[in-house]
């Protein structure tokens, strides 16, 4: 076999290849090419680390992705061999989300699953269309069913929100697939409450901190009085932002009451005047983009401006919160690197399912848009005002 690596006079500005990387390229083109024929077995970690002078480390991690694409196969006392074409197909796994189409984060998390590429040799079954919050129930369980019937080599679940029965639909369908020997990935978030945490690997981002990094960012721009708004029977990630929600007032002295976190419809004008008249908030912090949006019309349909008499914010950074006729401050999540996370921790839980069970969380960014009134922190015109400051009188409006 022989080494990948380029030559010492190359000049090209690309940065140098990782080592790991030419053994893992030179390897894969030796069984691409038949140089290491199916059933032959690899030399052994060792060989290989005098043969491109590396670390068993570094061979260990060429071997290791090599073994994700389902081109060899380790096995303990044999070694590791290379698969004949029908064994290293590849896997097909399950896509069980029941919310795929109709919120703006899942669809870009599954393309971000299939553009990895450790994903070359593997499939995805996606399943049907689901109805409206009463029949996904159902449904969500007959799609647990089938996967089980095709015998899949691990689903992806993102489980079920807004149903009151969410929590026991979610965890039959856990305990299913727990039974039959199928492996899970949670994405973005997980069935028990929080702060509980399920015996599956999980990929999403860290709900407490996004919930205060925005708390504390509407302070910072002059919030003195915000309250957490989201919609009843979430899912438990909404529950970590309500904490973080929390423990951001803490750090600034401002104190809490649990009826500073309301649960409601956004786009209800009866709701937001209720928490306005009782809350008398100066800032909205939403659960989620959508909500922020419904917010904003409403707010709007009341005669109140944002950001200038109430600052407002989401979470997820969809892709239409810079449109919205007042672009939205948000926590940017990025939902193709969950998918392609989400894929290697699959990939990773078949080669070994003894793994510890994983919390892969990724890192967000603060969005600062025309929503928070950060650009016009000195001139904003409270709702209900402080002392020398202009207001509207709630009853002129309400």
């Amino acid at each position: 076999m022989k080494s990948s690596a380029k030559p010492a006079g190359n000049k090209s500005n690309a940065p140098p290849v990782p080592k790991y990387r030419q053994i893992l390229d030179d390897l894969r083109d030796s069984i691409e090419t038949g140089r290491l024929r199916p059933g032959e077995k690899l030399p052994t970690e060792a060989e290989l680390g005098q043969r491109y002078q590396a670390s068993r480390i570094t061979v260990a991690r060429a071997v290791n992705e090599l073994t994700q694409q389902g081109l060899v196969a380790r096995r303990a006392g044999s070694g590791t061999r290379v698969l004949t074409r029908t064994e290293g197909r590849g896997h097909v796994f399950g896509l069980l989300i029941p919310d795929l189409g109709r919120t703006e984060i899942f669809e870009p998390i599954c393309q971000g699953m299939m553009r990895s590429p450790l994903a070359r040799n593997h499939s995805l079954l996606w399943g049907h269309a689901m109805g409206e919050t009463e029949q996904q129930e159902l449904e969500a369980e007959q799609l647990c069913q089938h996967y089980i019937t095709q015998r899949v080599s691990g689903v992806f679940f993102a489980p079920l929100e807004f149903s009151a029965a969410r929590d026991r639909v979610n965890r039959r369908i856990a305990s299913a697939l727990e039974k039959a020997g199928i492996p899970i990935v949670l994405l973005d978030r997980c069935y028990a409450p929080y702060p509980s945490r399920s015996a599956h690997d999980l990929v999403g981002i860290d709900n407490r901190a996004v919930g205060y990094l925005l708390t504390q960012h509407l302070i910072n721009v002059g919030a003195n009085r915000p309250v957490f708004l989201y919609r009843a029977h979430s899912a438990s990630t909404v529950t970590a932002r309500i904490a973080g929600f929390r423990e951001a007032l803490a750090a600034n002295r401002l104190g809490f009451s649990e009826t500073m976190a309301r649960s409601g419809d956004t786009a209800d004008p009866a709701f937001v005047q209720r928490v306005l008249k009782e809350l008398r908030p100066d800032a909205m912090l939403c659960a989620n983009d959508l909500s922020a949006g419904r917010l904003i019309a409403t707010l709007t349909s009341l005669g109140i401006e944002v950001p200038r008499q109430i600052r407002v914010a989401g979470i997820d950074d969809v892709k239409y919160a810079s449109l919205l006729p007042v672009p939205l401050t948000t926590q940017h999540q990025n939902c193709h690197e969950i998918g392609a996370i989400a894929m290697k921790a699959m990939l990773d839980r078949v080669a070994d399912p003894a793994l510890p069970i994983r919390d892969i969380l990724i890192q967000t960014t603060t969005i600062v848009r025309t929503s928070c009134g950060a650009h016009l922190k000195s001139e904003t015109k409270p709702l209900h005002g402080t002392p020398g400051a202009p207001c509207l009188d709630f009853e002129t409006w309400a």
